[in-house]
């Protein structure tokens, strides 16, 4: 059992940054896979961003490549995205998810055992 929760999410202009975390909490290092999903009205859920706690097997969703980057503090027990240029196209509601698999690829959201209850980030123009 592992327990997800997202913060940090709010309202910014198209250019802005904005940092988001995962607080988690419960059977932490029993899940190797780190990551975020997001969803936009009317989309579908997709992969955002992947890593693990050792920091290794990271990888993005090309629409965020160069843009977005992932981070953990184990002592913490927290994942960041760090999401710089934001564009409105960014706006949705963003997941943290933890997985048992991990691959160095982008994760599916089948691969997901756990989801965060997720955080608005919306993108103005």
């Amino acid at each position: 059992q592992v327990q997800l929760v997202e913060s940090g999410g709010g309202l910014v202009q198209a250019g802005d940054s904005l940092r988001l975390s995962c607080a988690v909490s419960g059977r932490t290092f029993s899940y190797s896979g780190l990551g975020w999903f997001r969803q936009a009205p009317g989309k579908e859920r997709e992969f955002v961003a992947k890593t693990s706690w050792s920091g290794g097997r990271t990888y993005y969703a090309e629409s965020v490549s160069g843009r977005f980057s992932i981070s953990t503090d184990n002592a913490k027990n927290t994942v960041y995205l760090q999401m710089n240029s934001l564009k409105p196209e960014d706006t949705a509601v963003y997941y943290c998810v933890a997985a048992t698999l991990d691959y160095y690829r982008a994760m599916t959201r089948n691969d997901v055992n756990y989801w965060g209850q997720g955080t608005q980030v919306t993108v103005s123009s």
